[in-house]
């Protein structure tokens, strides 16, 4: 197993880089700001936002098993 000591520079940087990705694209207002696709009558600006809630524990829960 790698601790983070042992792991190479490169493989510490796509790790935050992967970590990171979330924050960047629920940052991105420009992006989704707009109302359709609508899904089940909800505005895309609101449902998008609610899908990164989604990635964004699935990234976090990746990083926690693989200890980056």
């Amino acid at each position: 197993m790698h601790t983070a000591e042992t792991r190479s520079p490169l493989a510490r940087v796509l790790w935050i880089l992967f970590l990171l990705s979330p924050f960047i694209g629920a940052l991105w207002v420009p992006f989704y700001n707009r109302v359709d696709p609508a899904v089940f009558g909800i505005p895309f600006f609101y449902w998008f936002q609610f899908v990164w809630i989604i990635v964004t524990a699935i990234v976090t829960g990746i990083a926690y098993k693989f200890k980056a």
